[in-house]
């Protein structure tokens, strides 16, 4: 692929609710431009943009993927996105990088959570964008639905540039608004002119009056014009269009078959036309060594430098860094320094990546998205530059991972490859994260949703030919007293020669404080117990803290008073005080009211209004004590909720189903307080095992 100048480039995100057809729009796409020589299918697992394995095996995008598409003398980079909610790093990435946002939106499902949710991104990242209505094939597509529900909730900016023609139940062509003519596909895929057919003649005029009324409130001098009766030309429309579009006021709605290929031609088109390229853009990094601002704004005059916005860690062909140029033309063999790491890498060659498919070339220019391989020490979210002139850019918002199970490797040999695979799939993938909870002999992965994290178990069996498997986390309860006791215990044994003497007399009382295990006092009188035997009985409460006597979880929020016992000169030693200490925790817990401590969280949920009800059910059932509710931005409600760590499992999951994947949620740690007496007894039940054996 030749280079291109910044000018002439568009970078294109495409956003949209899972299986909307962004897949297959960049299949037609790459088609009409003589990328490729046939459509693939996403259910034949033969699309450029899906092409790892599991994306394959479970006809679905799972990450961004690079396709940049030459039309005309410009090149479109387009980043397909996946619409799952499972997979909302990767759009993150993306939308960091992209210019500009085509929001797919299928005729035949119309509005969805996943669109609402494209239009907030752009909002967020102030993203210029168009809408494409797919489907329009099919018989129940409606396109006058789709244009109405979307002005319904973002009002006037939504503009139609196009409205569909059918004859005997065929899409067959469209009205341009603009021009207030009709046009046919012919069957070698050109277009003709025809008339406008009576019955679009309404919506035409409906569609036209909004667009003169958008032109004309760009200037005075359109507004007199307009109030005067004055028709704008063509050339008049488009340039004011031109600003409009690319400030965001107006989104225009196109509309196509990615089947038949048709409409496409027309989407390249205003692409090139409408959006705009990076150097309309602004783009601010900051230098770390002056603390002044650096105005990149993706000028090839200005000292190199770049963005790692995504890592592509393949077993066979290895690492691909994907960069953003901000600044400058990178070059090959260019060497770039990393601020993050203080380390210069030389960055050899430079590639374009179709897909899977990677292809050389000689330099980048600013605003232009390619990729660096074998970079070893630069991770995503990094900044590239040049150590005479260092520069750091604002690293994505990627969000944070709350869905957690607990992980086995069955074959022990495969431990260490395990988590060497983990990590690497982690780099990858920023909403993965792993972790050892030492506390409660568990491995811990966090990702998005359940299926995100059966997705990782498939990866690391397909990558790496390594299994685990995955179950519910064990939640981290604790143990404490309500009540005082006093007891004590003498271990006493005799084995020949030299026996073993330890005796302690030691009162128990709860401290309310559950950060710390315990607390230790002695107020021994009288030298009953020695004073070189005191740290033996602490070590003695430190080894029966870590497995309490109710269910064998660990103890926090014990005072331990020792205050008296005795010895023997010859018999007695460290370790039968240890022992006798750690006998009289476990019998002084149990006469001082166990009970059983469980976790509890701050969970944040936020549902659309009509949605309330239903997430309000969902937290009763789990238990949780709603605290607050809030309205937000959006038509949304926050809802404030205390809830236990063991509800928290498969939330996101229900959540998703009663919203339609409308639905977020977060949490936090908050507190450890009593367990109700039916999930003590259910533990303490479950847990018998454990009190004489180890951790599982």
């Amino acid at each position: 692929m030749k280079v291109f100048t910044t000018d002439k480039i568009r970078n294109v995100v495409l956003l949209g609710h899972a299986g909307c057809g962004k897949t297959s729009l960049v299949e037609s796409m790459a088609y009409l431009a003589g990328l490729t020589n046939r459509t693939g299918k996403v259910e034949d697992g033969n699309t450029i943009s899906d092409f790892d394995g599991q994306e394959i095996k479970r006809g679905m995008s799972i990450a961004t993927s690079l396709i940049p598409i030459p039309w005309e003398d410009c090149k479109i980079n387009i980043l397909d996105t996946p619409g799952s909610l499972d997979f909302v790093g990767e759009v993150a990435e993306a939308l960091t990088v992209a210019d500009a946002a085509i929001i797919v939106v299928s005729g035949k499902n119309g509005v969805e959570s996943g669109t609402k949710r494209a239009f907030e991104a752009c909002e967020q990242y102030h993203l210029p964008a168009m809408v494409f209505v797919t489907e329009m094939d099919i018989d129940d597509a409606s396109f006058r639905q789709v244009v109405e529900d979307l002005q319904a909730l973002y009002g006037k900016k939504i503009a139609p540039f196009h409205l569909p023609i059918r004859e005997n139940g065929e899409f067959i062509g469209y009205v341009n608004v603009i021009q207030q003519r009709g046009k046919r596909w012919t069957t070698d895929g050109k277009i003709e002119k025809m008339d406008v057919p009576d019955y679009s003649q309404e919506n035409l005029g409906i569609c036209r009056e909004a667009l003169m009324e958008s032109v004309a409130e760009t200037s005075e001098e359109f507004m007199d014009r307009y109030f005067g009766g004055e028709e704008f030309s063509d050339d008049e429309i488009r340039s004011t269009l031109r600003v409009n579009v690319a400030d965001g006021s107006i989104i225009p709605v196109l509309m196509g078959s990615n089947t038949l290929n048709r409409g496409m031609y027309t989407l390249m088109v205003d692409i090139i036309k409408y959006l705009p390229s990076p150097d309309m853009r602004e783009c601010k990094g900051i230098n770390p060594m002056s603390n002044d601002t650096f105005e990149a704004n993706f000028d090839f005059s200005k000292p190199k430098s770049a963005y790692v916005f995504k890592t592509i860690v393949d077993p066979f062909v290895g690492k691909y860094s994907l960069i953003k140029v901000n600044s400058g033309v990178l070059k090959t063999d260019d060497v770039m320094y990393n601020h993050h790491k203080e380390n210069e890498e030389k960055i050899g060659k430079l590639y374009i990546l179709t897909g899977k498919n990677a292809e050389e070339v000689k330099e980048l220019h600013a605003g232009d998205i390619g990729a660096l391989s074998k970079l070893q020490k630069v991770a995503t979210t990094d900044s590239l530059s040049t150590k005479a002139n260092p520069i750091v850019y604002l690293r994505s918002t990627i969000p944070t991972p709350y869905t957690c199970l607990r992980y086995k490797v069955p074959n022990k040999a495969d431990v260490d490859k395990a988590a060497s695979s983990l990590q690497k799939l982690a780099a990858e993938d920023l909403t993965l994260r792993y972790e050892n909870d030492s506390e409660n002999h568990q491995t811990l992965l966090y990702g998005i949703s359940e299926q995100h994290l059966e997705i990782i178990k498939d990866k690391l069996k397909d990558r790496y030919k390594i299994d685990i498997e995955l179950d519910r986390p064990k939640v981290a309860y604790k143990e404490t007293i309500k009540g005082k006791s006093d007891v004590e215990y003498k271990y006493k044994k005799q084995t020949g020669g030299h026996g073993q003497y330890g005796h302690v007399k030691m009162q128990f009382e709860p401290t309310g404080n559950y950060e710390e295990a315990y607390e230790f006092t002695e107020n021994v009188v009288g030298g009953t117990v020695p004073k070189n035997y005191f740290p033996a009985v602490e070590k003695g409460i430190v080894e029966a803290v870590g497995k309490g006597p109710l269910a064998a979880y660990p103890v926090v929020g014990v005072h331990a008073n020792l205050y008296d016992g005795s010895y023997h000169p010859v018999d007695s030693s460290e370790m039968a005080f240890k022992t006798a200490a750690c006998q009289a925790f476990k019998k002084g817990m149990l006469e001082a009211q166990p009970i059983l401590l469980e976790p509890i969280a701050n969970l944040r949920t936020v549902v659309p209004d009509d949605k309330t009800g239903d997430a309000m059910g969902e937290l009763n059932k789990r238990h949780a004590k709603v605290m607050g509710m809030n309205p937000i931005d959006g038509g949304k409600q926050e809802v404030l909720a205390e809830i236990p760590y063991a509800e928290l499992y498969g939330y996101g999951t229900a959540l998703r189903s009663l919203t339609g994947g409308a639905g977020d949620f977060s949490y936090e740690f908050l507190k450890y307080q009593q367990a109700p007496s039916d999930v003590q007894e259910k533990e303490i039940e479950r847990r018998a095992s454990k009190l004489e054996e180890g951790e599982e």
